[in-house]
C-alpha cells in the first residue's frame, strides 16, 4: 500500500525529464463535484500542451515570440497581453493542486491554527489552554511533541490536531517498524478519532543541525509511522517534517530558490517523492521578520508585514510579481523543488508571525507590528477564494501562526520569549481575530512603534536585576571559561577587579563575552540571568555599585552597633529596674515569673525587633535610591 501511494500519480519527474517538463492529466467522471476520482491519467508534454493555448491566446502572441519574456514595466493590463507561457503554465498547476486540496481529508477548512509550545514556568494550565484555543476560534492547534494531558482535553473539540515525532526519536523509528507502531499506538490510536489528529510531523527543523544520520533517517522514520497508520487503516492522518527557510541556499529572487548543497540529494529527493506520493505537505517555517531586520533600512516594512501598497517587486526570471514578502519567501520553496522535479508537492505553514517585544538590537519588534503582520497574515489565509501565491495562485495554504503564548524559558536573544498572541496570565497581547471577518478599524488603537529603525547607541550586556546570586556563579565560570582575554581584566589588581562582587564580576563578563562572541551569534542571554542596557557598566562597577557597596556595609554595621549599644543600655536598666523591685531578672527556664516581668521582657524584645527592621529599610531605600 506504501509504496503505491508513493509512486501514484504525479510522483515527480525523473533527472532527464527537468529540462521538458510533462504534464500528468487526469481524466475525471462527471459524476458530482463531492465523489469525482481519477479514472485514468495519460501524459502530454507540458511544453506542447502550453504552445497550444499560448498560440490561440490572441493575435499578438502569434505574431510576436518576444512578448513571452517579461516586460520593462511588468505585465500589460491588456487583456492580448495577459497570458504568457509561464503565466499559463502557473494556472494549470494551479489547477491540479486545486483538486488534489479539494481531496485532502486532512483539511476540512481554512481556520487559522496556533502553535502551542510550551517551554515556560508560568504558563496557563493545558485545560486553561484548550479553553482559551476554542474561544479564540482556532482551526488547529500544533504541539512540539504528543502530550497525552493535552491530547486526552483535545478529544471532543472541534480543534485539528498536529502532533510531533521529537528529533530524538527519529533514529528509533527509523531502525524499528515496531517502535513506529509502538508510537502510533501510544500517540494516536489511543486518542484518535475523538481527538482530531490530523497531521503527525516527523522532526522540527531536522535540516537545521548539523547531523546527518538524522537527515539520512528522516524519511525512514516517515515511511515507518505511514505504514503503521495505514496498517491500523488510517488515511486522513498526514505525515510530514517541519523545515525552516534557512534549507535553502538561495531564495532571492524567489525563482532562484534552491536547497542547501551540503544537504545530499539522497535527502531531499526521498522527501519530496514521499510528500508527493501520499499527497502530504512540506510544512514550512517562514518569518518574514527574520529578513527584514537585517536589512530594515533597505527593506520595506510595509513590503515584510503584508500591508497592500504600490510596492511590488518582479522577479526577472519567473516575470512572477510579488507584493510582499512572505509570497517571496514561500515561493523560492516552491522554485527549490522544482529543481528536483516536484514543484507541485504541496505547502503548509508550519510556523510564521512576528514578536512584539525583543532586546534593544532588534528593530521592529514591537506589538504594533506583531499586530499588523498577524492580522494581515489571516486576512491572507482565510480569504474565499484562496489567494495562493504568485507561484500557485488561488491554492488554499494551511497556516499555524506561532506562538499561542510567550515562553520565557526560550533561550536566545529577546525575541524569541516574545511571539505569544497571549501573555502567560491568559489576556491577550494584542486584539486579534482569527476568522478574518473582523474590520480592522475595529481594534484598538495600539502605541506607534519607536524602534522600526536599528539603534545606533552603545549596548551592554549586564545582570538582570531580578537573577538570583547562586546561579550567577555557574554563569560567571562560563562566560570566563571561553578564554579570548574576556575576563582578563576581573583579575586581582586590574582595572575592573573592584568592587569584589559576584553581581558586579558577571555583569563585567557578559557584556565581555557578549562583545566578543555576538557576531558568531551569541545572545546577551545566560539562562535568564542577562539583560541589556544603554547604560555604561564601567561606570556601574567603578562608582555606583562600588558606593552602594560601601554603603551598605559601613551602614550595617553602624546600625547593628547602635542597635547592640541600645540593647546593653536597656539591658542595664532593666537589671536595675527588676533588682531594685525584688523581681528575678528576665525569664525563667518555666516562662515569666511574674506579668510585671513578662511585659518588660516584651517590650525590650519589640524595641530591638522595631530597631533592626528600620535598619533593613534603611539599607534598602538607600540602594534603590542608588540603582535609580
Amino acid at each position: 500500500m506504501e509504496d503505491k501511494e508513493e509512486e501514484g500519480v504525479g510522483s515527480g519527474l525523473k533527472a532527464n525529464e527537468l529540462e521538458d517538463p510533462v504534464f500528468r492529466v487526469g481524466l475525471l467522471l462527471p459524476i458530482s463535484p463531492f465523489n469525482a476520482k481519477v479514472s485514468h491519467t495519460f501524459r502530454v508534454p507540458l511544453n506542447q500542451l502550453l504552445d497550444r493555448v499560448y498560440l490561440s491566446a490572441s493575435p499578438s502572441f502569434r505574431s510576436n515570440d518576444e512578448n513571452r519574456n517579461c516586460l520593462d514595466d511588468g505585465f500589460s493590463t491588456s487583456p492580448s497581453v495577459m497570458y504568457t507561457k509561464k503565466a499559463i503554465k502557473t494556472l494549470i498547476f494551479a489547477f491540479c493542486l486545486s483538486y488534489i486540496l479539494a481531496c485532502s481529508c486532512a483539511l476540512s477548512s481554512n481556520k487559522i491554527g496556533i502553535n502551542y509550545g510550551q517551554l515556560g514556568n508560568n504558563l496557563p494550565s493545558p485545560y486553561q489552554t484548550i479553553k482559551l484555543l476554542s474561544s479564540m476560534e482556532a482551526g488547529h492547534v500544533k504541539l512540539y511533541d504528543a502530550n497525552p494531558e493535552v491530547l486526552k482535553l483535545l478529544s471532543g473539540t472541534d480543534l485539528h490536531v498536529s502532533i510531533m515525532v521529537t528529533n530524538e526519536q527519529i533514529s528509533g523509528i527509523a531502525a524499528s517498524q515496531s517502535q513506529a507502531d509502538l508510537w502510533v499506538q501510544e500517540n494516536v490510536l489511543a486518542y484518535y478519532p475523538s481527538t482530531k489528529i490530523r497531521f503527525v510531523l516527523v522532526g522540527n527543523e531536522v535540516f537545521s543541525y548539523n547531523d546527518l544520520m538524522m537527515w539520512l533517517n528522516l524519511v525512514p522514520a516517515m515511511k515507518n509511522i505511514k505504514r503503521s497508520l495505514s496498517v491500523n487503516d488510517i488515511h486522513n492522518v498526514k505525515v510530514s517534517t517541519a523545515i525552516a527557510m534557512e534549507t535553502l541556499e538561495s531564495s532571492f529572487p524567489p525563482s532562484s530558490g534552491k536547497f542547501r548543497s551540503d544537504i545530499p540529494g539522497e535527502v531531499i529527493l526521498p522527501l519530496l517523492k514521499f510528500l508527493n506520493g501520499t499527497k502530504s505537505f512540506l510544512f514550512l517555517d517562514v518569518y518574514t521578520y527574520f529578513p527584514w531586520s537585517l536589512d530594515p533600512t533597505n527593506m520595506s516594512l510595509d513590503f515584510a508585514l503584508l500591508k497592500d501598497g504600490n510596492e511590488t517587486y518582479q522577479d526577472p526570471e519567473s516575470c512572477l510579481i510579488y507584493k510582499n514578502l512572505l509570497d517571496q519567501m514561500l515561493d523560492s520553496v516552491i522554485f527549490a523543488m522544482g529543481k528536483y522535479g516536484f514543484d507541485n508537492v504541496m505547502l503548509a505553514i508550519s510556523e510564521t508571525g512576528w514578536p512584539h517585544a525583543g532586546d534593544i538590537d532588534q528593530p521592529g519588534a514591537n506589538a504594533y507590528n506583531a499586530a499588523t503582520y498577524n492580522r494581515n497574515l489571516v486576512t491572507k489565509m482565510t480569504s474565499d477564494p484562496p489567494l495562493g501565491t504568485p507561484a500557485r495562485p488561488g491554492i488554499e495554504i494551511p497556516t499555524f501562526i506561532f506562538s499561542l503564548y510567550d515562553e520565557n524559558e526560550k533561550p536566545g536573544p529577546g525575541t524569541e520569549r516574545h511571539w505569544g498572541l497571549l501573555s502567560n496570565n491568559g489576556k491577550p497581547t494584542y486584539e486579534m481575530d482569527l476568522t478574518g471577518t473582523r474590520p480592522e478599524t475595529s481594534f484598538a488603537a495600539l502605541p506607534k512603534p519607536s524602534n522600526n529603525k536599528p539603534y545606533r547607541g552603545k549596548i551592554w550586556c549586564v545582570v538582570d536585576r531580578e537573577a538570583s546570586l547562586t546561579d550567577l556563579g555557574p554563569a560567571l565560570d562560563f562566560a570566563c571559561g571561553q578564554g579570548n582575554g574576556t575576563c582578563d581584566e576581573l583579575a586581582p589588581g586590574k582595572a575592573c577587579y573592584q568592587p569584589v562582587s559576584i553581581s558586579a564580576h558577571a555583569s563585567y563578563a557578559f557584556s565581555s563575552y557578549w562583545a566578543k562572541f555576538r557576531n558568531a551569534g551569541a545572545a546577551c542571554y545566560f539562562n535568564g540571568l542577562a539583560v541589556q542596557t544603554t547604560t555604561d557598566p564601567s561606570k556601574s562597577f567603578e562608582s555606583i555599585i562600588f558606593f552602594i557597596s560601601f554603603i551598605y556595609s559601613h551602614l550595617q554595621f553602624t546600625l547593628r552597633s547602635w542597635v547592640q549599644t541600645t540593647y546593653f543600655y536597656l539591658f542595664v536598666v532593666f537589671e536595675q529596674v527588676m533588682i531594685h523591685a525584688n523581681i528575678p531578672v528576665c525569664c525563667s527556664e518555666n516562662g515569666y515569673v511574674d506579668s510585671m516581668m513578662g511585659r518588660a521582657c516584651l517590650v525590650s524584645v519589640v524595641f530591638l525587633f522595631v530597631l533592626e527592621l528600620l535598619s533593613y529599610v534603611l539599607m534598602i531605600t538607600l540602594v534603590t535610591n542608588a540603582l535609580d
